[in-house]
């Protein structure tokens, strides 16, 4: 069976579709196959071209069954499914099959109480601190607000993304040929972190997008 991870959230703004590229990335950097499920209507489609994942459409009700099926039935593959934000019902359907849920938010108190919130309703789900300040100062209040609010919740908070604005470049339609190294490494790491909690090894030399794209047609076929 694939391993699932959803990124979900009622607040939106929280980075869930630049965390899902960056698992994805980091993922494929890895040398594993794995599939970036886009559900967001709002977003425009990616190319798939100098990537290291595929970045799957999935707008349409239609393409989303499908690709869930697809990955949920296949050996070796990584799905993530980028959940867009303030979609209750939406999130509520896509964490269902998911086999690790993460809940980004950032360091307002509004995003701490919204993703409180959401850790009640998804039990197993993990709380992800997004876009991180890096300046000493900040990083040091916004962790103490964690602290202060969210002590009930510590067990379930993974280790802080920081903010940099290379992220941004895997929401280009065409990526660069070559990504700054401090990206792919971050990704990593946060694709390491996904692996620990899935209990999945991380051996494996990087794979092309075309070798991801033409291993999911065989697997299709085989199942039909």
């Amino acid at each position: 069976m694939a391993q699932i991870v959803c990124i979900i959230g009622n607040k939106g703004g929280t980075g869930k579709t630049t965390l899902s590229h960056m698992i994805a990335h980091g993922i494929g950097l890895m040398g594993k196959r794995a599939v970036c499920v886009l559900t967001d209507i709002s977003r425009e489609k990616l190319s798939k071209e100098s990537r290291t994942y595929l970045p799957f459409d999935a707008r349409s009700p239609d393409n989303l069954n499908k690709v869930i099926r697809t990955i949920s039935n296949v050996p070796d593959w990584f799905g993530v499914v980028d959940g867009g934000g303030n979609r209750p019902a939406t999130d509520r359907m896509l964490a269902e099959p998911a086999d690790l849920v993460l809940l980004p938010f950032r360091d307002s108190h509004e995003d701490i109480r919204t993703v409180m919130s959401d850790l009640e309703r998804f039990p197993r789900a993990r709380a992800l601190p997004s876009q991180w300040p890096t300046n000493a100062h900040a990083r040091a209040a916004a962790d103490k607000a964690v602290d202060s609010l969210m002590g009930h919740y510590r067990h379930r908070i993974l280790p802080p993304v920081p903010m940099f604005s290379s992220s941004k470049l895997l929401l280009q339609s065409d990526v660069p040929d070559r990504l700054p190294a401090t990206l792919n490494n971050v990704c990593k790491q946060l694709a390491r972190n996904v692996f620990s909690l899935w209990g999945v090894s991380e051996t494996g030399e990087p794979v092309s997008v075309e070798d991801v794209l033409g291993a999911l047609v065989k697997d299709v076929a085989e199942q039909e």
